[in-house]
């Protein structure tokens, strides 16, 4: 790399809270047998060992280094849903950022915990689109006027930005997030988020007024965003993005994804970095005295121990073991055993022993796998084989606590991952599972539009005739059951809907458009997230008191403590890109 404008970068993104190294799944052949490979990668104290390594390397050479964290710090793991932000304050300071963008999953909980948050960290938090003029200065929580949330300039119409001396010149650092924030999170409703390429464009342009012509985009739009970005705007020297858990690089020979890392649109390079810390992107990069960029080395890596298991077709042999070793170290992408101990010191000390707790508190014994997948597949025709038991566990829950319950929906995107056999954890639930501690919500409305919310958000789901947001809005049922054909016209698509029998899940009978059902949902869904707007039109509201998802799931275990029973399939469900006939 030549001595121009040289940019020493390391990146993290949709961390959740993984503080420690998270399971990984590599797939490898040795000879002709391919065999699986099953490690622990990255965590806090390995990243922070490596950052502190490329701090001091760059610091050897005199170029300038920034490390960047693209957004959803929280949720994820029992780290957060126990601490609720603090052991992400903590850690993160450790790590010592220069910044990070607020991602969907920081704001999942409402204004006032990421404002606690913002409060005891030592980086700045960016959210150049996010509108906080009409927010209430004087409710408790406030984001308005925290000095480390550097959101939109609603004056100047400008994402608000960082500038850090870079050579002769200086770097400036935007960070954009969502602005489709409030359909798949909790922003408080006096929060808005404006559009982020049109932000974006205003506010790098006004830069180059400036004089300033090293631009970064920090950003939790995703990848496919990113590019669109890229494209639209010109004049942005790079984008650190997240939001996608997208793993940039060529892994095919660890059985995983080829994506070019730091893939140029529109002379902009754009990194991604994966996910749940399992690798850190670190990369140079050159550009211009223009800030046009000029070329990039790097990647993202690894961060392995010497721990891992073989699984095979057949037997497993010590050979297999050398082989597979020798194999990953010479994987120019994965690094070894390094941690910061003084990482490792603090998450021992201060916050493993609650969650060991946790982990030792067995609710249930699980009698075969129960997969979990957003969408039905052909594998899975009817979906999720999870997410009816947790639907099942809201509405006898909140059956309990008001007779006239006749339903429960949920989201796909609320349940987070599959159950293996055998025992269930407090923790598995509450740091896995659930993570979400979403209130549940009761309400009354009309089967009309239920008809209408159903068919809504699987096409969201689906992106089925609209812009969906995601998989995660496909809902699951229990006591509603309901059939979906998306090869028929908008409008006609959710064609059967039934309400199972109060004392009976054998007996159903047809949902009438005029008539009322009382039903349970998150307070997420049932505020018209995703697709769900159709619930809006409820005749009625009301919280469950203190029940949260998870709670009614932990509730329900204590009185059923296995999942063995037959759930009749609620889902049933055609795609519209199947062929008819």
């Amino acid at each position: 790399m030549t001595q121009g404008y040289i940019l020493s970068l390391a990146h993290i993104n949709d961390t959740h809270s993984n503080f420690e190294p998270s399971r990984v799944q590599f797939s490898l052949t040795v000879g002709q047998q391919p065999l699986g490979v099953t490690c622990h990668s990255g965590g806090y104290a390995r990243i922070g060992y490596q950052i502190t390594k490329a701090r001091h390397a760059a610091a050897q050479t005199d170029t300038p280094f920034i490390f960047l964290h693209g957004g959803d710090s929280f949720q994820g793991t029992l780290y957060f849903s126990h601490f609720k932000g603090k052991a992400n304050a903590h850690l993160l300071n450790l790590l010592a950022p220069d910044a990070m963008v607020i991602g969907n999953h920081d704001i999942d909980e409402g204004n006032a915990l990421l404002a606690h948050f913002a409060k005891q960290i030592d980086f700045p938090l960016l959210a150049g689109n996010m509108d906080l003029s009409q927010e209430d200065i004087n409710k408790p929580g406030c984001l308005r006027g925290e000095p480390n949330i550097l959101a939109y300039d609603h004056e100047q119409q400008l994402a608000s930005y960082i500038l850090k001396p870079f050579y002769d010149q200086k770097m400036a650092i935007i960070g954009i997030t969502l602005d489709q924030m409030k359909e798949i999170a909790r922003p408080d409703p006096d929060t808005h988020f404006v559009d982020a390429i049109a932000t974006t464009a205003r506010t790098v342009a006004y830069l180059h007024t400036q004089g300033i012509k090293h631009i970064v985009v920090l950003s939790h739009l995703g990848l496919d965003q990113d590019k669109r970005l890229a494209e639209q705007v010109s004049g942005i020297s790079l984008i650190v993005g997240g939001h996608t858990h997208t793993l940039q690089g060529d892994f095919r020979d660890l059985g995983l994804s080829n994506l070019p890392y730091g893939e140029v649109i529109n002379g902009t390079p754009i990194v991604h970095a994966g996910k749940y810390a399992e690798t850190i992107g670190l990369a140079q990069i050159e550009f211009d005295a223009n800030g046009q960029f000029i070329q990039l080395e790097g990647g993202n890596y690894f961060m392995l121990d010497q721990h891992f298991i073989l699984s095979a077709s057949t037997s497993v042999s010590d050979a297999d073991y050398q082989a597979v070793r020798q194999q990953l170290c010479r994987h120019p992408h994965i690094y070894w055993d390094d941690a910061d101990e003084d990482i490792v010191d603090v998450i021992n000390a201060i916050y493993r022993p609650a969650i060991a707790e946790m982990e030792n508190k067995v609710l249930a014994l699980v009698p075969k796998n129960l997969v979990h997948t957003r969408l039905p597949s052909k594998a899975l025709p009817h979906g999720s084989e999870i997410a009816p038991w947790v639907s099942r566990s809201m509405f006898q829950e909140a059956k309990i606590e008001d007779p006239r319950v006749h339903f429960a929906l949920h989201n796909a995107g609320g349940v987070r991952q599959s159950v293996a056999q055998g025992r269930l954890t407090l923790a598995d639930v509450m740091g896995q599972l659930l993570p979400f501690e979403l209130p549940l919500v009761k309400y009354e409305i009309q089967g009309q539009f239920l008809y209408q919310a159903l068919e809504s958000a699987i096409n969201a789901a689906t992106n089925n005739s609209v812009r969906g947001t995601g998989a995660g809005s496909f809902p699951y049922t229990y006591g509603l059951r309901y059939y979906y054909d998306g090869r028929r016209p908008l409008g006609e698509r959710l064609f059967k809907l039934e309400m199972m029998q109060q004392d009976s899940q054998q007996l159903w009978y047809p949902v009438e458009p005029e008539s009322l059902y009382v039903g349970v949902s998150t307070s997420y869904t049932a505020a018209g997230k995703e697709g769900y707007h159709p619930l809006l039109q409820a005749r009625w509201q009301e919280s469950m008191g203190s029940l949260t998802l998870p709670q009614a799931f932990i509730r329900f275990l204590n009185r059923s403590p296995n999942l063995a029973d037959f759930l009749s399939p609620h889902v049933h469900y055609t795609s519209h890109l199947r062929r008819s006939g």
